[in-house]
């Protein structure tokens, strides 16, 4: 059963990485830090959003000390479209602090290391240490992967830890970082929230929950 799970993923991973083959971290970002920073921002607001704020973000503040010396009410204006603004910027001084205390201003590479920051979790932390520094160490679960997680039949689990989990038993390590990238890519284009395309999907003939199979429009 593991083995042949084990082996449709392989399968779906190849298929989607012909169909997406620019797919990546779609977090602008020049470094560790502003990925860090760009990823805290990101939670409950889109990559988009996120963007058009650390444009001019990235400008005002280049390292951590820089969002310690601003007040709190103007880094609160800085970031307020992205939404939760108030216990966004809690965190980010908060792991600015953290870095420059502790790490030299330095994000750190380890999972534990990073998971001692304020506001940052191991969906964060795997977006960094994946992203920044390449070092595999989880998979990156957001509500797209949640999603086709579930619509795939790769788990069905409802937290993000536990489908990390169940997702880090059948992904090959090598794939960790450029699953979700995946993932999220073919989740925006065509296995939507609300009227998945199963007609245009490249991997409909691998999916349990394709409406040409079930004839049932699949659930969030």
């Amino acid at each position: 059963m593991l083995a042949e799970l084990k082996k449709r993923v392989r399968h779906i991973i190849r298929l989607l990485k012909r169909a997406y083959p620019d797919a990546k971290c779609s977090l602008n970002h020049s470094n560790a830090f502003e990925l860090l920073i760009a990823t805290i921002l990101s939670a409950q607001c889109t990559d988009a959003r996120v963007n058009i704020v650390t444009q001019d973000l990235f400008r005002k503040y280049r390292k951590p000390e820089d969002y310690l010396k601003v007040s709190t009410g103007e880094l609160q204006q800085d970031i307020r479209t992205t939404g939760f603004f108030r216990n966004k910027t809690t965190s980010i001084q908060g792991t600015a602090k953290a870095l420059t205390e502790q790490y030299g201003g330095v994000v750190p590479q380890t999972m534990p290391e990073l998971l001692e920051l304020p506001g940052v979790a191991r969906k964060t932390a795997n977006v960094v240490l994946g992203n920044a520094f390449g070092i595999h160490a989880g998979v990156v679960v957001d509500t797209h992967v949640t999603r086709l997680s579930h619509r795939l039949g790769l788990s069905e689990e409802k937290t993000a830890e536990k489908i990390e989990q169940d997702l880090i038993a059948i992904v090959p390590k090598k794939e960790w970082v450029i699953f979700p990238h995946l993932f999220i890519a073919h989740g925006r284009a065509i296995c939507k929230a609300r009227s998945p395309l199963c007609e245009e999907c490249v991997v409909e003939k691998l999916c349990p929950s394709s409406y040409l199979k079930t004839g049932v429009m699949p659930g969030n």
